[in-house]
């Protein structure tokens, strides 16, 4: 009669998992490769304090006032003056197409002014579609800039004991004056859950036809490899529209979403970031074996797009090599999309470089897909 415990047995079937485990490569390489993401990703790529903001500078004087306080808002590493706009006209076509966060005007007669003892103003505008990106800098501007003109007056001893300067800032927060966070998030929501369930069913569309069995009757068939593609593709398609209808739907009506720009437009991109998802996904398909390698592949590709595209965390406050990285995923060009699109009102030649990103991603993940395609399944 066998004893009710055995450690033979129990030594036998712990070696029998861990070569199980062995085998199944890509299984433990998740085991190790996301919590090593995770770390890497949460303790040097988030900051929900960003620096380094790009910014335009439209002053048409070029007095030592205007130098100074220049230089004092560059000196807070808040503010990354890489851009001179010559009009106001071209700085707003900065900001609109997110090439800039600030926009700081000196007017012309700042030297006189300041000279005759007259309180002269500057305009900061701000992109508040992200409030939590811009709050840090902002909250720096007034004080700043004040004892800036005030120290560059021979006045330092008076910059430190005054409480209220006599250089006024006014701040414009643009696209979201409120500062509501809703009109930032529900936006980036699209993209977040057309990429979890886009990317996921597809692959795990192709996965379940070999799980069962029934890829060889599709290899049967007549059908080349682009039509077998555009079958497994197009019908999520379909799903991805409904999907889109319900959360711009629910943006406006329940949390009053504003909406600026030109639908025909938005949805046209929509429709090229869709097509990208479901052909990263067909290409998961053609790597994973089963639905739930297709699972863990899914995931490892959703938690970088969800940190590094500026979705949860300020796209500006990551490092440069976060930054470049957020850059080659799809979910982040389409956030900069519909949030100039919506919240802006951004014409095409604003989100014509962002859209270019994405077609690219469509004939990346399409031609890869159906070369890994024919070679796993010859």
């Amino acid at each position: 009669m066998n004893a009710v415990f055995s450690f033979g047995r129990l030594g036998a079937l712990l070696i029998k998992e861990f070569i199980q485990m062995r085998r199944d490569r890509l299984t433990f390489a998740m085991m190790l490769g996301v919590p090593l993401m995770q770390l890497v990703l949460f303790g040097y790529a988030i900051n929900n304090d960003p620096k380094s903001l790009p910014a335009a500078l439209v002053a048409t004087g070029n007095d030592h006032y205007t130098r100074a306080i220049v230089s004092a808002l560059q000196t807070t590493d808040y503010y990354r003056f890489d851009h001179v706009a010559g009009s106001a006209a071209e700085a707003e076509a900065l900001m609109a197409g997110g090439k800039v966060s600030f926009v700081v005007a000196i007017p012309a007669d700042l030297a006189r002014r300041v000279d005759r003892g007259e309180s002269p103003q500057i305009l900061v505008e701000a992109d508040a579609t992200d409030p939590s990106a811009s709050s840090g800098a902002i909250s720096t501007l007034s004080t700043l800039a004040s004892r800036a003109l005030l120290r560059e007056r021979g006045l330092e001893r008076q910059a430190a004991e005054s409480a209220k300067a006599n250089l006024e800032v006014i701040v414009h927060r643009r696209y979201n004056p409120e500062g509501i966070s809703q009109y930032n998030i529900v936006p980036g929501l699209l993209g977040v859950i057309l990429q979890m369930t886009m990317v996921m069913m597809t692959s795990m569309a192709l996965t379940r036809e070999t799980e069962r069995g029934t890829m060889e009757n599709l290899l049967a068939m007549p059908a080349s490899p682009v039509e077998i593609m555009l079958g497994k593709v197009l019908p999520f398609l379909v799903v991805g529209s409904v999907q889109v209808t319900v959360v711009l739907v629910a943006a406006k009506g329940l949390f009053g979403v504003p909406f600026i720009g030109s639908m025909p437009m938005l949805l046209a991109a929509i429709l090229v970031f869709v097509l990208a998802l479901v052909l990263l996904g067909y290409t998961i398909s053609t790597v994973a074996r089963t639905q739930m390698q297709a699972m863990q592949l899914t995931f490892f590709f959703f938690l970088p797009s969800i940190l590094l595209s500026g979705f949860m965390f300020p796209y500006r406050g990551m490092p440069g090599w976060a930054q470049a990285l957020g850059e080659i995923l799809p979910l982040t060009h389409f956030l900069r999309v519909i949030r100039a699109v919506m919240l802006k009102g951004a014409d095409f030649a604003a989100i014509a470089p962002e859209v270019a990103w994405l077609a690219g991603f469509v004939v990346f993940f399409g031609g890869l897909a159906l070369a890994r395609f024919r070679r796993t399944l010859d």
